[in-house]
């Protein structure tokens, strides 16, 4: 009886300890973003392979005062890259694909960097930024890099040799998500879906006439000049007069694989278990080990970048980060993870003032470290 009473006082003084620690993680996280004018917030936290954190603050459209749920949708940006990357490692596990490849026998047109004619571009190098395109004519759609239809194609080529150096490009993903189409014969979006969103449980996708739109927060990008947010609906908008023309294998870039998932912060942070636990997540495998571990292993010295996920020791001091944030109409999104110690973070904003902690939006960095120190150490 003693002992049972005893552990009873021990479990009631851990929750209280636990229920201290989130609600300090709290004050500190509405301090933030009082601080960078955060317009809304999506937080979880990872830890023993157990979500131990979600919460959502602020506004999920400003001008109604509706307020940001945990099951609300964001356009998350960059980070959509691990998601076509994902899905390309899946083909070269069946051996539809090599990594090693030529860029231009896998998409049909001549990806060739006319200074180094003899240096083919390889699917890896496209995945990791080391290709040498560049995003000078754009990257809306595979004209402006095919010879064929763009007669300045050749400024989509940097001066240096394919393979050996760096440059974040988001025409490489868009090529990459049409390369997905052409060699699984699947269209883009409903490739990730049916491959990786629906065997995960998550709920979310490339297309936004597939989703619920009552669950997209609005995205404000800030204007530094006049001090105030403006919302940004082009980030929602609709594929559905681009499809009467649509191309597979060519038009991908239609939904954006370089920066068009919509997802919320919590299934986003169980597709980020997934990586953690190298492509295993809900009792599946939805990439092997060893495909895992090649996205994760950086291939640019200087930059630390592997297959669309960018290792990096600068966030959090002491601890080895693997993840990718993102950036665009406003929004400001993370998702990182320390695939050792099993545990992680995804932190998004719809809008804040931009500024930065080593190569990171402050507001996200700071959110992140609370998390580490007060639920995480």
């Amino acid at each position: 009886m003693i002992k049972q009473c005893s552990l009873l006082v021990f479990l009631l003084c851990l929750l209280q300890l636990r229920a201290a620690a989130q609600s300090s993680v709290e004050d500190t996280i509405i301090q933030l973003m009082d601080q960078y004018r955060a317009i809304g917030l999506s937080v979880v936290a990872v830890k023993d392979n157990r979500i131990i954190y979600n919460r959502s603050f602020g506004y999920k459209n400003r001008e109604d005062k509706t307020l940001i749920q945990n099951t609300d949708i964001f356009r998350i940006a960059s980070i959509s890259k691990s998601f076509t990357a994902t899905s390309l490692m899946q083909l070269v596990e069946k051996g539809t694909i090599s990594l090693d490849d030529e860029v231009s026998k896998l998409i049909g047109f001549t990806i060739n960097n006319p200074k180094y004619p003899d240096v083919p571009i390889t699917l890896r190098m496209l995945l990791s930024h080391t290709s040498s395109l560049n995003d000078q004519n754009g990257y809306f759609n595979l004209d402006v890099v095919n010879p064929e239809k763009n007669p300045n194609w050749a400024n989509c080529y940097n001066n240096y040799k394919p393979g050996t150096g760096y440059e974040y490009c988001n025409l490489n993903f868009n090529l990459a998500g049409s390369i997905l189409e052409k060699q699984s014969g699947e269209r883009f979006d409903q490739y990730v879906k049916q491959h990786i969103l629906v065997p995960l449980h998550l709920y979310g996708g490339y297309d936004v006439d597939s989703l619920d739109r009552n669950r997209l927060v609005t995205l404000y990008e800030y204007n530094d000049s006049l001090k105030t947010f403006n919302s940004a609906p082009e980030a929602y908008t609709s594929p559905k007069a681009r499809l009467a023309h649509y191309i597979r294998g060519y038009s991908a870039p239609v939904f954006s694989p370089t920066g068009g998932m919509k997802i919320a912060g919590l299934d986003l942070a169980k597709y980020m278990m997934m990586h953690m636990n190298y492509g295993t997540g809900n009792g599946v495998t939805i990439i092997s080990a060893q495909s895992s571990r090649t996205m994760q292993t950086p291939l640019s010295d200087k930059e630390h970048y592997g297959l669309a996920l960018w290792v990096t020791d600068s966030l959090i001091n002491g601890e080895r980060m693997v993840g990718h944030t993102g950036d665009a109409y406003g929004l400001f999104s993370s998702l990182f993870f320390q695939p050792e110690k099993k545990f992680g973070f995804v932190v998004i904003t719809n809008g804040c003032i931009p500024q930065y902690k080593n190569s990171t939006i402050a507001l996200l960095y700071d959110v992140i470290n609370s998390l580490y120190q007060k639920l995480i150490q």
